[in-house]
């Protein structure tokens, strides 16, 4: 049991390593997109499925209570929490155009949205960021792997060094803290 928990954590740390290595100036440009989105008054958007829906809401949250400092609030909006929504498009249309039905609906130009999946290839985060682009939002992919078709969809792509679901999730929690903190201080005096 011992080494099964060693062997989690220096995996965990390892590929936490290589994605930093592999995604700096990515993180960088991430954070710097909400940095400008909040400065002029946008929004930004996180979506996905399973824990990257809770990493959504989890992040959101970071930005419209508070990370680390006491500040005011920014518009930071989970298109993950919202049952009525989803279930209604889900059964009226389809689950392929939940995220894209509500960017539809409540983003604007100058918005960026933040679309998570794992694999890269979630047809309806993919929807999402296609809706996204379309109404001239900044779209960052987050993903792990090879980057799936995400990869190729977004304006800005961070990738998590892993195939496993489970370090890709830890790496992106990781990936989003950094990128709060680095909001917050730019953003809070």
């Amino acid at each position: 049991m011992k080494n099964l928990i060693e062997q989690v954590f220096a995996e965990s740390i390892t590929v936490k390593q290589q994605t930093l290595k592999d995604n700096l100036s990515q993180i960088i440009a991430a954070a710097q997109s909400v940095i400008a989105a909040f400065k002029s008054g946008h929004k930004v958007f996180f979506f996905g499925n399973g824990g990257s829906a809770a990493d959504s809401q989890h992040i959101a949250a970071e930005f419209i209570g508070r990370f680390q400092k006491e500040r005011k609030s920014w518009a930071a909006i989970a298109l993950t929490t919202d049952t009525s929504i989803l279930t209604a498009l889900g059964n009226d249309y389809n689950f392929d155009i939940v995220f894209a039905r509500q960017l539809e609906g409540l983003g604007q130009k100058g918005d960026v949205v933040f679309a998570i999946s794992t694999s890269g290839n979630s047809k309806n985060v993919l929807a999402g960021v296609r809706q996204a682009r379309a109404m001239g939002m900044t779209t960052i992919g987050v993903t792990g792997g090879t980057g799936g078709a995400l990869a190729s969809a977004c304006d800005i792509v961070i990738v998590a060094a892993s195939s496993k679901t489970a370090r890709i999730q830890e790496t992106h929690l990781c990936v989003f803290h950094a990128i709060c903190e680095i909001v917050e201080n730019a953003l809070t005096r």
